[in-house]
């Protein structure tokens, strides 16, 4: 079974910084499309950055080149440094990772963050 644990999130103030872990176990993150997401009390669940198997990343419109996507293939592991934080970057930040070899899709249980104004 595929799990993602994700770590990182908390309290912070607004122009802090938080850097997000999702340790994987039993799929391999450098050769799987991975990807972190948010979710805001009342709104829809969107994209805040992927990376492809071949270093190839996206974000949402709204991040304005404050966070950044990376991994750590030896430590099988995603990241997500988050810079000049804002009140409405609270949110519950999830990990995402499709399994090219099925196409299922796999979500962590989600990681807290909450930035204060």
């Amino acid at each position: 079974q595929v799990q993602l644990v994700e770590s990182g999130g908390g309290l912070v103030q607004a122009g802090g910084s938080l850097r997000l872990s999702c340790a994987a176990s039993r799929i391999i993150v450098s050769i799987n499309p991975m990807g972190w997401y948010r979710q805001a009390p009342g709104k829809q669940r969107e994209l805040v950055a992927s990376i492809t198997s071949s270093g190839n990343t996206n974000y949402g419109d709204f991040v304005k080149g404050r966070f950044i996507i990376s991994r750590d293939n030896a430590k099988n592991t995603l990241y997500l440094q988050m810079n000049s934080l804002k009140p409405e970057d609270t949110a519950v930040y999830y990990c995402n990772v499709v399994e090219r070899s099925t196409w299922a899709t796999y979500w962590g249980q989600g990681t807290q963050v909450t930035v204060s104004s």
